[in-house]
């Protein structure tokens, strides 16, 4: 039997101990670390030194910056998904990618199993292993938080765990947000968030963006263009999609856009609170829809509504692969075709407003949408237009009329 076991690695606590734990439980079992870079940045700095000196034998770092903006927040973009009405889904979006690597790397060392540090109060757990349980179904999840062997009930057990062992602990006990960072945004939990009744310290929390009080006090204008429903370029110019996310991403954060505090409803049925800067996503998604109002007919854009709320609901459920969000992927790709155009915004101290948009593919018609009488629409339409229209009121209200006066 192999005694390989792929551990997703972000070098934060929780995995620091896990490598060491891992190889006291499964006798000196080859534990290979497994970081997926999908925009984070410097926090993939001295990772490697990190794992080995705790106890891997390797540590994969894999770029899967792009693949995760071009497979899942494009097609996310597209979609319109917003969990409970504030969430752009930026953890979410970044599970399916990285739990897929961890299944290719598992088959490539021929490893038994693939572990992960979530906690069974989390959604992530959800996320990872649904991922492993639809792509490879013969291969051991080791979720050690949710195991009786797994002693460690709190952050300060885990840290005395590392000092008992000469481990340097990787985190300053002063800073201790629970955080998850990618291209498309930056999540925090803990310390005063974990009470509702608290406003957030936003000058301590604060990495992408600022306040909109600190933001300048001059309107930023910005012009999206997209293919098919694809951001393509900003201001005329056309830019690879990590350029573009990280372009939109500090354009936004100097105005303090994408700022979200929110209690969420998480998978495992509690309720969680966080707060979320998603200053390039934020935009993005603004402009998206504000193309589809001008592109997409009355039924289409009725109908997509209810889809974006399933995709997200998906999404944020960690069911990114199974039949139903790839026949909803379908779905928006078909509708995307005509969602081609330009879109021009105002940023201001945290807010986005439009200013002004066009298509090839617009539906918008100045003839018929004119207060001025032209040949395509008459007035005089509207009556019977009302009159069938409002049929059914009228026979309701003739029906309580005539059983009133019995």
């Amino acid at each position: 039997m192999s005694r390989k076991i792929v551990l997703a690695y972000s070098g934060g606590l929780d995995t620091t101990v896990i490598i060491p734990w891992l190889k006291e439980l499964y006798d000196d079992a080859e534990v290979i670390a497994v970081c997926a870079d999908v925009g984070q940045g410097s926090e993939t700095d001295g990772l490697e030194e990190r794992a080995l000196s705790t106890g891997a034998s390797k540590l994969y770092i894999e770029d899967l910056t792009e693949e995760f903006i071009t497979d899942v927040i494009y097609p996310t973009v597209k979609s319109n998904a917003v969990y409970e009405g504030k969430y752009l889904l930026g953890t979410s979006m970044a599970r399916p990618i990285i739990a897929k690597r961890l299944v290719e790397i598992a088959r490539k060392e021929g490893a038994f199993a693939i572990c992960h540090g979530a906690t069974g109060k989390g959604n992530d757990q959800v996320r990872f292993e649904l991922t492993v349980k639809a792509l490879a179904p013969d291969i051991k999840i080791i979720a050690p938080w949710k195991m009786d062997e797994w002693k460690m009930q709190s952050r300060e057990d885990e840290i005395a765990y590392l000092e008992e062992r000469g481990i340097p602990v990787p985190m300053k006990k002063d800073d201790s947000y629970s955080r998850d960072r990618n291209l498309w945004h930056i999540s925090h939990e803990g310390l005063e968030l974990e009470d509702p009744v608290n406003e957030p310290n936003f000058d301590h929390l604060l990495q992408l963006s600022v306040t909109p009080e600190k933001a300048p006090d001059k309107d930023t204008y910005i012009e999206i263009e997209f293919e098919k429903g694809i951001p393509v370029a900003i201001d005329g110019k056309k830019l690879s999609p990590i350029e573009l996310m990280t372009k939109l991403n500090e354009v936004g954060g100097a105005n303090g856009i994408g700022i979200a505090d929110i209690v969420e409803n998480r998978v495992v049925g509690m309720k969680s609170r966080g707060v979320y800067e998603t200053p390039g996503g934020t935009i993005l998604m603004y402009a998206h829809r504000e193309l589809e109002y001008l592109c997409l007919d009355k039924q289409t854009q009725q109908f997509r509504e209810t889809i974006a709320t399933k995709y997200a609901e998906l999404l944020y459920s960690g069911e990114w692969y199974t039949p139903l969000r790839e026949a909803l992927d379908a779905f928006n790709n078909s509708i995307q075709e005509v969602v081609t155009g330009k879109v021009r915004l105002k940023l201001y101290k945290g807010n986005i407003i439009s200013a002004g948009s066009s298509s090839p593919y617009s539906l918008y018609d100045a003839d018929i949408a004119s207060f001025t009488t032209g040949e395509l629409y008459s007035h005089k339409d509207a009556v019977g237009f009302i009159n069938l229209f409002g049929l059914p009121l009228k026979v309701r209200a003739m029906m309580k009329a005539k059983n009133e006066n019995k």
